[in-house]
């Protein structure tokens, strides 16, 4: 049955881009630098957060390293994510929505900066009326950048849907009352994504564009 969305806000790594594994192996590589330990699973598990977040999560007892921490991952992270692009179906999926006047946004855990890069090396930018990166508001599961955008917008709550791979993406739309779809081929597990009481949860693109097209009014 449609909700009448008028807007669909993204969440952007494992999400849309297909950019976890380089973030993984980024945040291992800058916690080696500073011989702190780190395995791949507790790296995958903080995707979504802003950095800061990242870093009192994963390196509590080394809050004088946090900065270095920071400096090394965001100095070797582009160096991997020069080939990273949407998943199959995105694309298509985001033009058709643009298509049907449907409002698209982003919300991500990336910074500005980060954001802005890979907008511009999928030549996305003009695709989103608003996004938001972590860096200039609270980091998820705090729902300040969906208050943000739905400000921006002007569309309340229930006539959004929140897309994501994450736990942090679904807590923070559920906060609002804001409805929610998970995916499953990204961060969280779909037994995670499945407490936050999502619409759906979608195991591809494809998938996941049908279902979003049924909830446009």
């Amino acid at each position: 049955m449609p909700l009448n969305t008028r807007l669909v806000i993204f969440d952007w790594d494992g999400t849309l881009f297909d950019s976890v594994a380089q973030i993984v192996k980024s945040l291992c590589f800058a916690a080696e630098q500073h011989a702190q330990p780190l395995t791949p699973e507790a790296a995958k598990s903080v995707i979504g957060l802003g950095l800061p977040e990242v870093m009192h999560t994963l390196f509590p007892q080394v809050p004088h390293l946090h900065e270095a921490i920071t400096q090394s991952y965001k100095g070797f992270y582009p160096t991997l994510s020069t080939q990273d692009k949407w998943f199959d179906g995105v694309a298509t999926m985001l033009h058709d929505l643009k298509q049907q006047n449907t409002l698209l946004a982003v919300a991500t855990g990336k910074n500005r900066a980060g954001l802005d890069r890979v907008l511009k090396q999928t030549q996305s930018t003009d695709l989103f009326c608003i996004t938001r990166a972590a860096s200039e508001t609270q980091s998820k599961p705090h729902p300040q950048m969906l208050e943000e955008i739905l400000a921006y917008t002007g569309v309340e709550p229930a006539q959004a849907i929140m897309v994501g791979d994450s736990s942090y993406d679904l807590e923070m739309a559920q906060r609002l009352k804001m409805p929610r779809i998970g995916v499953s081929y990204g961060v969280h597990h779909e037994k995670t994504l499945a407490q936050y009481q999502p619409l759906s949860i979608e195991h591809n693109v494809t998938n996941l564009h049908h279902t979003l097209k049924q909830y446009i009014g």
